[in-house]
């Protein structure tokens, strides 16, 4: 989201995310805004305008969601789940933030059976704050803002008094020369991924997860936008200096060759009986990429979809072109976090369409910026939960996870003197 939101022309002061390695990607990405990696159960408004240095200024939008584990349509649903205590947190921040606008996503589950109950009061919580909601909510799916993946997300709008209530975006019009979506009918997985190298021609990437490249394929219109090679693909944002000619979050999988001819059997657009892992079709779109358990709950990666014309999964900067994110915007080295951090957020394009509503109903004509950014050090990339917590300089709130990949086996002091 903040990607998206940056892109439309906000500028992203702060994040608030309690896991140090998330926070981590974060800052490498945004090595401007001041990352609080802390829970935002033990943090007030004050706290956020001292550490982000933005004293009494206006907030314009508050955006985010809480951990959607106690909403969502494959988990348990209870509405005594605890983590659900963290949805009235992100209402009184914003209340305490004063901010004009807000921007509440959340799993679709939300809006079903006993949830709604919960939704109504979510409502009547800010409404009781003076802020008006849009109560006819909307679940938004990915796919009808040109990205090439059937995502859909519960998106609720509001505003607080004075300030004109932001809409919805309407879906993205797909006809020939009048978006950058390389298809008639949206990007497909083929214009995603057709011009990326197959990452199995590289052994380096058994151990590392970049490697240079002499040249790619030749791009669709969506894949010259993540390549920041067409006119607007930066849009509002901020350019990045980044290297074009790395190959990144690509590191492999070593699979049999059982289950490779189990995957090259498989038919695109049919899952894998054995693995139940989806192959994706060339001229369709991605299933929902999907996060997985976090690591106190078993660290399980949930299934990455297998490529349409090799016979593996889909690399994490594959999952990355499938949700819209740019190649310089980096993951995590490893595939279990690289992956979790797709699953867990908001495609880009997305958000951006959701934040130039928001632009919109403040009355801002954006601009573009004529300075460009250098990313973060590339330690962040790197870190195990326990040094991103030492990192940050807190205790590590996440459960450890022992990681056994070539790319991993890094030293705490290496880290250090990196930094």
């Amino acid at each position: 989201m903040s990607l998206g939101f940056e892109q439309a022309g906000f500028d992203v002061v702060a994040a608030v995310e309690i896991d140090p390695v998330h926070a981590a990607i974060h800052k490498f990405n945004f090595p401007d805004c001041e990352v609080i990696a802390r829970s935002i159960t033990s943090l007030t408004g004050d706290e956020i305008r001292s550490l982000a240095g933005i004293d009494d200024r206006d907030i314009d939008v508050v955006f985010g969601g809480a951990p959607c584990q106690g909403f969502s349509m494959i988990g348990q649903r209870a509405l005594d789940d605890p983590r659900n205590s963290l949805v009235l947190d992100f209402v009184r921040i914003v209340d305490q933030l004063k901010a004009k606008t807000f921007v509440f996503e959340n799993v679709k589950g939300l809006t079903v059976g006993k949830h709604r109950k919960f939704l109504v009061e979510l409502i009547e919580a800010f409404e009781a704050r003076g802020y008006r909601v849009r109560r006819e909510w909307k679940v938004l799916n990915a796919a009808d803002h040109g990205v090439p993946q059937d995502r859909k997300r519960f998106i609720l709008l509001g505003a607080r008094e004075g300030t004109p209530l932001p809409d919805y975006p309407l879906q993205a019009t797909h006809a020939a020369g009048t978006t950058n979506c390389g298809s008639p009918n949206g990007p497909t997985c083929q214009d995603a991924l057709g011009d990326l190298p197959d990452a199995e021609r590289f052994d380096a990437l058994l151990t590392s997860d970049e490697v240079s490249v002499d040249s790619f394929g030749e791009p669709s219109a969506y894949a010259k936008e993540l390549r920041c090679i067409s006119n607007n693909a930066w849009h509002f944002g901020h350019p990045r200096i980044w290297d074009p000619t790395l190959l990144t979050s690509s590191l492999r999988t070593d699979h049999t060759e059982i289950s490779r001819r189990r995957f090259a059997a498989t038919e695109p657009g049919k899952i894998e009986p054995i693995s139940r892992f989806f192959k994706l079709k060339p001229n369709g779109v991605s299933n929902t990429l999907r996060a997985g358990t976090d690591a106190s709950r078993g660290a399980f990666t949930s299934p990455r979809p297998i490529h349409y014309a090799f016979a593996r999964c889909v690399t994490v900067r594959e999952m990355a072109r499938l949700h819209g994110f740019p190649d310089w915007f980096r993951l995590h080295e490893t595939k279990w976090h690289g992956a979790r951090q797709i699953g867990n957020s908001v495609p880009p394009p997305l958000a951006r369409a959701i934040a130039g509503k928001v632009i919109e109903a403040l009355g801002v004509n954006p601009t573009r910026p004529s300075v460009s950014v250098a990313l973060g050090n590339d330690a962040l990339l790197r870190m195990d939960t326990s040094q991103a917590a030492a990192f940050w300089s807190i205790e590590n709130p996440i459960g450890r996870r022992n990681r056994k990949s070539g790319a991993t086996k890094r030293k705490q002091h290496e880290i250090e003197a990196s930094l």
